[in-house]
C-alpha cells in the first residue's frame, strides 16, 4: 500500500494544521453542542458520553502500544456512571463515589494478571479515570441548575475563545515561546491573546447570558486562560512522552478527539468552582 499524498500545503496554516477541514470540524462540533442543548438538554450529556468514550478508546489505545494494559469497557461505564450520577443526583460526592467504586473494580480486573507490570496499569488506568471521568463529571454539575444551559455555554464560549485568541494571536505575532520543550509553537504573545479573549467574553458571558456582575466575568476569564493553557501543556506532553504527534485521525484537521478535549477538560472544573461560589443559580 502507498503512503497517502501529503496535504496541499496551501491549505495549511503556520500550526501546521489543515485549516478548511479545522474550520468546517470546528464549525460543526459547536452546531452539535448548540443543537443539543437547545433541544433537550439532557440529551447534551449523549453528545458528552460520546465524545468522552472516544477519548478513553484514543488514551487506551495509545498506551497500549507501550505495553500498558486498561479495561476499556470498566472505563466506558465508569464514564457513563459519572455522568449520570451529575446530572441527576448533582452531588461532587456521589460522582466522586462511582470513580472510587471504578478504582476498585480496576485493581480487581488487573489482579490475575500478576505483579509484573501492576502498577504501571493501574496507575495508567488511574490517570485516565481522572482525566476524563472526573473532569468531565463536571458537565452534568454544570448543566443541573435551572440556568443549567447558559452555564455550559459559557464554559464552552470562554474555553473557545482562550484557544481562538491564542491561535490568531499567535500566528501573527508570537516570538517568545512560553514552553519550548514541550510546545514549541506556544507563544507568550499567543498567551496575551488567550487571555484578552477569555477576559471579554467571560465579562460579556457573565453580564448577558448569566446575568451576573462584570468582575464575575473577569475571574472566570483569568483562572479559565490558566486552566486551558496547562490542559493543553500537559496534553502535549503526554503525547511527547508516548511519541505520537496526535492522538488519533478521527477530526479532521484537529486530530483526535483528545487534542479538542484538552482545555475543555482543564477548564470545566473551575469553570464549575466559579460560577457555583460566586453567581446563585437563576
Amino acid at each position: 500500500m502507498t503512503d497517502p499524498a501529503p496535504p496541499d500545503p496551501a491549505r495549511r496554516g503556520r500550526a501546521g494544521r489543515n485549516l478548511p477541514a479545522a474550520v468546517a470540524v470546528g464549525v460543526g462540533l459547536v452546531v452539535v453542542v448548540v443543537a443539543s442543548l437547545a433541544f433537550y438538554k439532557a440529551l447534551f450529556l449523549v453528545v458528552v458520553a460520546a465524545v468522552i468514550i472516544v477519548g478513553v478508546w484514543e488514551l487506551v489505545r495509545a498506551f497500549g502500544a507501550d505495553g500498558i494494559r486498561m479495561p476499556l469497557p470498566l472505563l466506558v461505564a465508569v464514564i457513563l456512571g459519572m455522568l449520570a450520577a451529575g446530572y441527576y443526583a448533582a452531588r461532587p460526592d456521589v460522582s466522586l463515589a462511582v470513580l472510587a467504586g471504578g478504582f476498585l473494580l480496576a485493581a480487581i480486573w488487573r489482579l490475575p494478571g500478576g505483579a509484573d507490570g501492576f502498577v504501571r496499569d493501574l496507575a495508567a488506568t488511574s490517570l485516565v479515570l481522572v482525566y476524563l471521568p472526573l473532569m468531565a463529571s463536571f458537565v452534568p454539575l454544570l448543566l443541573s441548575p435551572p440556568d443549567g444551559v447558559r452555564r455550559v455555554l459559557t464554559f464552552v464560549a470562554v474555553t473557545i475563545a482562550s484557544d481562538l485568541g491564542g491561535y490568531f494571536v499567535g500566528i501573527l505575532a508570537g516570538r517568545h515561546a512560553l514552553a519550548p520543550g514541550i510546545s514549541p509553537k506556544k507563544s507568550w504573545e499567543g498567551f496575551a491573546g488567550s487571555a484578552a479573549a477569555c477576559l471579554g467574553v467571560g465579562v460579556v458571558c457573565v453580564l448577558y447570558l448569566l446575568h451576573g456582575v462584570w468582575w464575575v466575568g473577569l475571574v472566570l476569564g483569568a483562572v479559565v486562560v490558566v486552566a486551558a493553557t496547562a490542559g493543553d501543556l500537559i496534553e502535549s506532553l503526554v503525547k511527547r512522552d508516548l511519541g505520537i504527534k496526535d492522538m488519533s485521525g478521527v477530526l479532521p484537521g484537529h486530530g483526535g478527539v483528545m487534542d479538542r478535549l484538552d482545555s475543555l477538560l482543564a477548564t470545566v472544573a473551575v469553570t464549575w468552582v466559579v460560577l457555583t461560589f460566586l453567581l446563585p443559580a437563576a
